[in-house]
């Protein structure tokens, strides 16, 4: 792998986190607006209590990390008589803490290559697009990376994708629409291990409307997949759209029981008020978090600091 150009990184890194201020702004708004008002002696009250939880709730971080930010607060004696500032300050603290154990990066590293994700997500999600941004991703960390077209159900997602391998310039395997998806994955597999590529991403469908259809046909893509390399899939990323808030959470259940989810990617962090859906996740699930996405750029998609992004939420940073 080359050596990286350390201007080059620090340029990337003030784009990312302007990106990343930009696309929480309106989270970190809501939760101070529904915050405002709150503080006055050294121990919050019952009363004050309640209405953070419910603040909380309401800037959709989910009535479990809710609650364990209200029994920590409800523990804390500040130094003077708390402030919105010194409030944020351990929520901010608080939300580090839920984030932090989930922030993890998708490596490549599987011996032998290549690595096979199968990323999944309901149609709308911005899944295509996802793995295009995940795909750049590995190439910036010089991995090789081949696709899979293996969302045969919509003509659109083949196209799509066979347009992102065009820019991107890399290989790409397709079948026709209504083909059978395991056979498409099964020869993208045999060709990524042919080429010796480093990451092999497939596109899934998806539909669940039919969630017993959907399960058969991502179970008969892991048998074929097991027939050239028994550790293939390596990951099963679920690919989630954070402007639907707390029906993000209803999918990760579903997604979990259908496809066995070994992670996350959370995107359309891009200004709307629901980032605090990602905070809900990390509480109510614990799967890892490999990346967030904070605009519609090729290269928004990002492995995220939990210590930042948890200021950045809480409008400190």
């Amino acid at each position: 792998m080359s050596t990286p150009d350390p201007q080059q990184n620090e340029g990337a890194s003030s784009d990312w986190s302007d990106r990343l201020f930009g696309g929480f702004r309106q989270t970190s708004q809501r939760l101070a607006g529904n915050l405002a008002g709150l503080g006055g002696g050294t121990r919050l009250t019952s009363a004050q209590l309640d209405a953070l939880e419910d603040a909380l709730i309401m800037s959709d971080l989910g009535p479990r990390a809710a609650a364990r930010i209200r029994d920590r607060l409800a523990e804390e004696r500040f130094e003077r008589d708390a402030d919105e500032r010194a409030i944020m300050e351990v929520v901010a603290r608080e939300i580090a803490e839920i984030l932090r154990p989930v922030a993890k990066p998708l490596d490549i590293v599987a011996f032998p290559r290549p690595q096979v994700i199968l990323v999944i997500g309901v149609n709308g999600s911005g899944k295509t697009t996802t793995i295009a941004k995940l795909a750049h991703l590995f190439q910036e960390q010089d991995y090789s990376v081949m696709l899979a077209a293996g969302d045969t159900f919509r003509a659109a997602a083949i196209g799509q994708l066979k347009v992102w391998a065009e820019r991107l310039s890399i290989p790409i395997v397709t079948g026709p629409e209504g083909g059978d998806p395991a056979s498409i994955v099964f020869d993208g597999l045999k060709a990524a291990t042919e080429q010796g590529i480093d990451a092999l991403i497939v596109d899934t469908a998806g539909r669940l409307q039919n969630k017993r259809e959907l399960m058969d046909e991502l179970a008969k893509i892991r048998r074929v997949l097991g027939r050239l390399n028994p550790a293939a899939p390596h990951d099963v990323v679920l690919v989630l759209d954070a402007t639907n808030g707390q029906n993000a959470l209803s999918q990760i259940e579903i997604f979990k029981e259908v496809a066995g989810v070994s992670g996350l990617i959370m995107t359309k962090l891009d200004g709307t008020a629901r980032g605090g859906v990602l905070v809900a996740a990390a509480e109510q699930y614990g799967l890892p978090i490999h990346a967030i996405g904070v605009g519609e750029k090729i290269d928004d998609l990002r492995p995220f600091n939990p210590d930042l992004l948890a200021r950045v939420i809480a409008g400190i940073a």
